[in-house]
Order: C-alpha cells, then sequence, then structure tokens
C-alpha cells in the first residue's frame, strides 16, 4: 500500500518536517539491517481518538532494544509521549504510527557498538492490510522461521522481516494474500507478519513463544478477550495438518487486526466463512478500538486531532 505522507515526524525529540526524515546511504543499518520498531494503530472513536496498547509497545520496543544491545536514549513513558504529541501534530486519524530505532552514520563493519542510534514515529493514513473481505486465502510457505539460536523472535528488528519478505512474496506470487511459516521443527509458527489461531471443538490453540513467534500485542489481546468471554485457550506445538482439519483460523496483529482465513493450500477453513468463535473475538476487539464498547482494560491512550483520514 502506498504512503500516504504527513506533515512531522518526530526525530530524537523534536519534530521535523517529513521531507527532511533522511539518513545517510552510509548508515549502519542500511547495510546490516541493525534496526528495531513497533507498528501501533490508533483509531478513531466518538469525540475523539485512541492509541492501542501505546505503553506495551513502546515496552516492547525497549526490549527489542536490549535484546540487540541498542540502548534508547528515552523511556517507554518518554516514547510515548512522543507517540501523542507526533499524532496530534498531523491530526490525521485513524492512522498507523511506525515508531523506528537504528544506528546511524558512525562506522562501517558489522560491530554496531560505536555507531549513534537514532530514533524516529511517523504516523500516516493505512487501512486494510490482510485483502479481502470474504476472508484470505492463505498457505504454507516453504520458508521456515527463523531458529530460536539464530535471530531473536521476541526482538521486533529489520532484519527479522528479510524472512518475512520471502514469506510474503512467494505467497504472493502463487496467488495467495499471505503464508504461514513453520518454524525450524516443522510445527505452526505464524504468518509473514501476523500470529495465527485456530479454533478446533470449541477450543482457541495459538502457537507459544518458543515456536520462533513474536510476542505480538493483539495476539495477547486476543488472549485476553478469549478468557474474558469464557472460550478456553491453549498455547501449544501445533502441527501444520490441524490447519486442514480446524473448524477456524485467523491471523492477529496491528497490521492485519483480527483477520480470518478462509483457506489454506485451497482447503476451506471449515465452511470457508467466519466462524463464531473467530466473530466473537472480532466483533469485542473492534468494539473496544472502536469505542463502542467500554474499554475495560485500559488499552487506549487518548490523542486529539483536527480530521478524519480517508484509507
Amino acid at each position: 500500500m502506498p504512503l500516504v505522507t504527513t506533515q512531522h515526524i518526530w526525530h530524537n525529540g523534536e519534530l521535523i518536517p517529513w521531507e527532511n526524515a533522511n539518513i545517510h546511504v552510509m548508515s549502519h543499518v542500511v547495510h546490516y539491517g541493525s534496526s528495531i520498531f513497533e507498528g501501533i494503530r490508533c483509531y478513531a472513536q466518538p469525540g475523539g481518538a485512541g492509541v492501542f496498547r501505546l505503553s506495551e509497545h513502546m515496552q516492547r520496543l525497549i526490549h527489542s532494544g536490549k535484546i540487540y544491545r541498542m540502548p534508547l536514549a528515552y523511556t517507554a513513558e518518554q516514547l510515548a509521549s512522543a507517540v501523542v504529541e507526533v499524532v496530534e501534530a498531523n491530526g490525521v486519524t485513524p492512522c498507523y504510527i511506525r515508531p523506528i530505532a537504528f544506528r546511524g552514520y558512525g562506522e562501517i563493519g558489522v560491530n554496531p557498538l560505536r555507531s549513534p542510534v537514532e530514533v524516529y514515529i511517523a504516523n500516516f493514513p493505512w487501512g486494510k492490510y490482510v485483502p479481502g473481505t470474504q476472508g484470505a486465502d492463505v498457505c504454507v510457505s516453504s520458508w521456515n522461521r527463523l531458529a530460536p539460536n539464530t535471530m531473536p523472535s521476541l526482538a521486533k528488528a529489520g532484519a527479522n522481516y528479510m524472512n518475512s519478505q520471502l514469506i510474503r512474496m512467494e505467497a504472493e506470487v502463487n496467488g495467495y494474500a499471505e503464508g504461514i511459516a513453520l518454524d525450524v521443527n516443522g510445527y505452526l509458527s505464524e504468518g509473514s507478519g501476523e500470529n495465527l489461531f485456530i479454533v478446533r471443538n470449541g477450543t482457541l490453540y495459538t502457537s507459544p513463544l518458543a515456536n520462533s513467534v513474536l510476542n505480538g500485542i493483539t495476539r495477547d489481546s486476543i488472549l485476553v478477550l478469549a478468557r474474558h468471554l469464557g472460550i478456553p485457550v491453549v498455547e501449544q506445538a501445533l502441527p501444520r495438518e490441524l490447519l486442514y482439519i480446524c473448524d477456524e483460523a485467523f491471523f492477529t496483529g496491528t497490521a492485519a487486526e483480527v483477520a480470518h482465513l478462509r483457506s489454506v493450500d485451497r482447503i476451506l477453513v471449515g465452511d470457508g466463512s467466519m466462524g463464531p468463535i473467530t466473530k466473537a473475538l472480532h466483533d469485542a476487539f473492534f468494539a473496544i478500538v472502536n469505542g463502542t464498547a467500554e474499554d475495560r482494560y485500559g488499552w487506549l491512550t487518548p490523542v486529539k486531532v483536527r480530521e478524519l483520514a480517508t484509507v
């Protein structure tokens, strides 16, 4: 989806014009992928707007930096305030928010420790990530997720997404909306940019973090909502073939939100429509983020904006 520019980007503590947010071609991140980032959504609500689970996203960014020995000069609270600042300065909602930290211009070579850490936060209108309204047709990818002792899956790092690009491109050229990767042991992991859930016999299943999955914020939200709704939840290693005999399946993620799967490898999931448990979770999630239900978990940070964006 093409980028829609906004007026300001936050850089190391101050707002700068969008067109001035540039880096040098010899920056460390360009050559070695040394970046960490977050993806956050801000939702329009009656009488205002709210950023979804902002503190959790900023804490995950801090944790990603810690894993990669990339200390940030800002606390999670300061970064959260910066997000509110740039969203309000640009005055556009609903929107997608992209905080990113990376190793900038300093030294060449794999060792990143003497290259400075730059922090930027941008926001822009962005619509539906998983295409289609009748459910996504997906495939199991020939590309595995990274083994646990190669690249840390709990860090949301730019370099990890080279693996995601292979998964997504392979799916698209073969006529699918998305790909699902297995882990190094052949168990279900996740999509290229989404966590995966399946439903079988009334129970909600998802792969645990040990199966090379990102600790998704929306994933956690769905687990909370499921338990609140009395839906049994199991986190365990899942075989590939369970995708073909499950009753329901769906993706979650900041970009994907809650997106049901119509088929996997041309095999219908159930009857192909959104199943009752997926729908219950989908509706509960959107009721909170769109402000039609009480924010009982304190997930939304209010922001003041001037206008609604067309996405």
